[in-house]
């Protein structure tokens, strides 16, 4: 389990919590009242910016597991992505597609890359950019923490497992689409990624999902034990 890091007493009484005056628990950051003001606090103190998808994509694949994934007024722990590289990935867009290698040449580190998939479920990607390789990672799934009414509303679903456990899923409870592509994801606190807590991270690689080109790379991470992943790990040296 994750160390507790506490919000200091300016926090509380900027946002007017009167639940609690315990620390709260990263990455959940709830008190016990549910005080989703101290929730946003917390959070949007801890914003990630720019620089944080200025590295190797695969670097920053990895490195998203267990940051928080804001969008308005919900939020949730990011549990799974996969990352796709601009250059030498079949898999990648940027392999066939001109209009997403000019959105990777136009577009900052951390803009965020939509497009609908099969005509059905739109998919949230952000841009890895400006170090040693360029990429593309795909959110797949996350632990909702803030929001899930509204999730349930959207998904038409009740368990809170299943309302995010797959990249289509994830932006029909979001209520992402075509509208927030090329949307700067460091530039606000409505939608964006915060930092997790100090601590150690446990992540999991094994192979991407529902791709037949370059199926044979490791380059999907998930939260290790969570119950929250789209497909549970594939063992190692399993066949689909």
């Amino acid at each position: 389990m994750r160390p507790s890091v506490a919000l200091d007493k300016t926090a509380y009484d900027r946002f007017g919590c009167q639940h609690t005056t315990e620390p709260l628990a990263l990455p959940y950051m709830y008190c016990v009242g549910s005080c989703e003001k101290v929730a946003v606090a917390a959070l949007t103190n801890r914003m990630l910016g720019e620089s944080f998808f200025k590295t190797d994509p695969l670097v920053c694949g990895r490195a998203l597991i267990g940051t928080a994934l804001i969008w308005g007024r919900c939020a949730g722990i990011v549990v799974e992505t996969e990352t796709y590289l601009t250059e030498n990935d079949e898999a990648c867009h940027c392999f066939n597609r001109p209009s997403t290698r000019a959105f990777v040449a136009r577009n900052k580190p951390g803009a965020a890359y939509i497009y609908l998939n099969y005509g059905v479920h739109w998919m949230l990607n952000v841009l890895v950019k400006g170090g040693p390789r360029d990429g593309l990672i795909l959110v797949r799934a996350i632990q909702p923490t803030r929001g899930t009414s509204v999730m349930k509303a959207r998904r038409r679903a009740d368990d809170v497992r299943k309302l995010c456990s797959g990249p289509g899923k994830l932006t029909q409870a979001l209520g992402i689409d075509m509208r927030h592509h090329e949307l700067d994801l460091c530039a606000n606190t409505r939608h964006g990624f915060a930092a997790h807590a100090a601590g150690e991270i446990e992540v999991v690689a094994d192979r991407r999902i529902g791709i037949k080109r370059s199926a044979d790379l490791p380059w999907r991470f998930t939260l290790r034990g969570s119950s929250f992943v789209s497909r549970p790990v594939r063992p190692s040296g399993s066949i689909d």
